[in-house]
């Protein structure tokens, strides 16, 4: 595809995934998120949505008025075009524009597409070489692959939701898709992996073949809780919540100070135990037989918890920021956006980047994740208007002005 500079995303200038070209047709958050990290790693993104503008993230809090705040960072980086695909000149132009593309994206019910004439077959035809991220709730098979799914539902259903919360109340979900954002990560790297795989088959002298990548957001989220299987096989131990304390090690828990504020501490490695003995004038602590190992720490977490909240609700933040510090304790206050957008730390490193954005000027957004040498691009523009570039992408296509205009008066983009 070739387009002016001035529609190409500043992101996609350079970087690991440069020369990857993405179409992505997802809704809402999870799987736009994956292509966005791809964008941000260089990758081209079109990022495909029905004419009327009705992707539910449009509609997502936060918003401004009528701007989609949500949409702009979840989506930056990216073309913007529309296309009906439900329709048979949607689903030919489709299938026109896919040999110019390595990967797909999308996330409709398993067999949507199927229904809408754009099975895998169909797809894989126009080309050969491509890449389907699908993903799903639950999967392309089983049971439930034809389930609905949101990202408090894929929390609940992995077990991951049933480790938050206080032991005496509910389990507790936390105030973000967490669900969706962990399923979008491991679909960067599937795509990563995909395209890792074809430029090797490419290297061996071999044709690339696409790839049909089936993600189920509720197993990206169990494969996160790694021993807990192994824990209830071998141990006969069903892990539940325990509050904010770690029940596998300790010390490890949230802690009030004098003044209110909240600091989350871990020293449950024996050299930092035994710092934090010092650092909170209980060095005898370190030698008592109940906490010289982290299991014996475990298994008395009542006790040591005891001293080490009274510590804490004796002295301000500042004393206890000091006295942690200088005994390199890990530690931190629990910070709201506010205090990462102070913070000298965040402040220096570039954490937050300023999306150029046409409505606003700019836009704040976390920075990209990780950081590659020799890959530092200019912060992308912010996620696109509702074909925005329909113009300059049809028009690379082959369309005429006229037949686009006919395609928008039919609906069709």
């Amino acid at each position: 595809m070739n387009h002016t500079d001035q529609d190409t995303p500043a992101a996609q200038c350079n970087g690991p995934l440069a020369g990857v070209r993405i179409l992505d047709m997802a809704t809402v958050v999870a799987a736009p998120f994956a292509s966005t990290l791809c964008a941000d790693m260089g990758a081209e993104v079109v990022k495909l949505e029905l004419p009327d503008g009705t992707d539910p993230l449009r509609g997502l809090a936060p918003v401004k008025g009528k701007l989609p705040l949500y949409w702009k960072v979840t989506n930056r980086g990216k073309r913007g075009i529309t296309l009906d695909v439900r329709k048979p000149e949607g689903r030919a132009l489709l299938l026109k524009m896919l040999p110019q593309f390595d990967v797909l994206v999308e996330n409709f019910r398993t067999g949507t597409l199927d229904r809408w004439g754009l099975d895998a077959e169909t797809l894989r035809a126009a080309n050969p070489r491509l890449t389907i991220l699908r993903l799903t709730g639950f999967g392309q098979t089983g049971p439930y692959a034809g389930r609905a799914g949101f990202a408090r539902v894929f929390e609940a259903m992995s077990g991951f939701t049933n480790l938050a919360g206080d032991p005496s109340g509910s389990p507790m979900h936390m105030n973000y898709p967490m669900g969706d954002m962990v399923a979008g990560l491991f679909g960067a790297f599937s795509i990563a992996a995909a395209v890792a795989d074809s430029r090797r088959a490419h290297a061996q002298g071999n044709e690339a073949r696409g790839r049909e990548i089936d993600l189920s957001a509720t197993e990206a989220l169990f494969r996160l809780l790694e021993p807990l299987a192994v824990e209830y096989e071998q141990l006969g131990q069903v892990r539940k919540r325990a509050g904010n304390r770690a029940t596998y090690t300790a010390p490890s828990n949230m802690y009030a100070t004098a003044d209110g504020h909240w600091v989350s501490l871990v020293a449950s490695s024996d050299p930092i135990f035994r710092r934090l003995c010092h650092a909170i004038g209980e060095p005898a602590m370190a030698d008592d037989p109940r906490y010289a190992s982290n299991p014996a720490r475990v298994l008395h977490l009542d006790a040591l918890d005891a001293v080490v909240k009274a510590w804490f609700a004796a002295h301000d933040y500042e004393a206890v920021a000091q006295a942690l510090g200088a005994h390199e304790i890990p530690f931190s206050k629990i910070f709201t956006i506010v205090d990462i957008l102070e913070d000298p730390h965040f402040q220096a490193r570039g954490a937050v980047v300023r999306l150029p954005d046409p409505d606003l000027g700019s836009i704040p957004a976390p920075c990209m994740v990780p950081r590659f040498s020799g890959h530092a691009p200019p912060a992308p523009r912010s996620g696109p208007a509702v074909g925005e570039h329909n113009a300059a992408f049809y028009a690379e296509l082959g369309l005429a002005p006229a037949d686009l205009e006919t395609l928008r008066e039919l609906q069709v983009v």
